[in-house]
């Protein structure tokens, strides 16, 4: 006769089923088994690990001193199996799991945590740690699994990385109020070069999107007389309140700036640029995922 070289968790629930009855007729039935089948479990469980589990005593089964040892690890072995069931079925219902978040500073900052709090209302056991970059180091985040999905303003270059445009972003150019752009009526991107200017930083989406303003001018980042470079939104928008430079910035970033009267808007062709959301081609879209993308399905693109 050959026997298992493992323990299986049918074993075990026959193991336990007799057990508790102390019969393996009984337990055999209530298990819907035959009784050389229920037989053959324990007998396989004892010739494997040379241990004597039960002890006939008349027409019944005893457990032994090692079987009732055991009885009490094989209870907690099938506890364990059924909480993972559980945990599996909770995650193909979205009831528990994680996804990991990437994003550029004005997607996360400004365009989705709404996105994330109607998600997390809809799903509150999934868990949605986001880290917030620039366009550059979200895309690197992505292509290499350290994020399952990402939110970037710039454009990427990567074969590997998947590109779907989930929002429109308006931009304009900013000013403080005594800058002599504010009251002007209109300045042609040539002349960008007149002013001082406080950038993001290079591998930003707003960087790229006024080196894309610039080079349509012939002109370049190179030519502008530059005051700062900064690594956040906030910053630049502070030093252009404080000072005589100009920005070019998200208008979700300044728009209560602007309503305010604290920034100016400078009239000129700015277009819009795209919102985009990445994943990696070769890499598995889990439930998470597919519902956050779902739920921005539900609006449209161009918000």
């Amino acid at each position: 006769m050959e026997w298992s070289a493992l323990m299986t968790l049918e074993q075990l629930r026959i193991f336990v089923a007799v057990a508790e009855r102390e019969h393996v007729t009984r337990a055999a039935a209530e298990l819907n088994l035959t009784q050389s089948a229920t037989s053959a479990a324990i007998a396989a469980l004892e010739h494997r690990h040379a241990v004597k589990l039960f002890d006939r005593v008349g027409r019944r089964i005893v457990l032994t001193d090692a079987g009732r040892l055991f009885l009490n690890e094989a209870r907690a072995i099938l506890a364990r199996a059924a909480t993972g069931e559980r945990v599996l079925s909770d995650l193909a219902g979205l009831k528990r799991g994680r996804l990991s978040l990437a994003a550029s500073q004005t997607v996360g900052n400004y365009w989705l945590p709404r996105r994330l709090a109607l998600f997390r209302a809809r799903h509150p056991g999934i868990e949605t740690p986001l880290v917030i970059g620039n366009t550059e180091t979200v895309a690197a985040a992505i292509h290499d699994g350290l994020a399952d999905i990402g939110f970037v303003e710039g454009e990427i270059d990567d074969p590997l990385l998947a590109q779907e445009t989930v929002a429109k972003d308006d931009l304009a150019i900013v000013v403080a109020p005594g800058h002599p752009w504010a009251g002007k009526e209109r300045v042609a991107p040539a002349e960008f070069v007149e002013s001082r200017w406080v950038l993001r930083e290079p591998g930003s989406g707003t960087r790229q999107a006024l080196e894309a303003v610039l080079a349509g001018a012939g002109r370049s980042v190179a030519d502008l007389d530059v005051l700062l470079e900064l690594p956040a939104n906030e910053a630049v928008r502070t030093a252009v309140d404080a000072g005589s430079a100009a920005a070019l910035m998200s208008r979700l970033v300044v728009a209560n700036a602007l309503r305010s009267g604290l920034l100016a808007e400078v009239a000129t062709d700015i277009p819009s640029r795209r919102f985009v959301m990445l994943r990696h081609k070769e890499r598995y879209v889990g439930r998470p995922a597919q519902a956050f993308r779902a739920l921005l399905a539900e609006e449209p693109a161009a918000r």
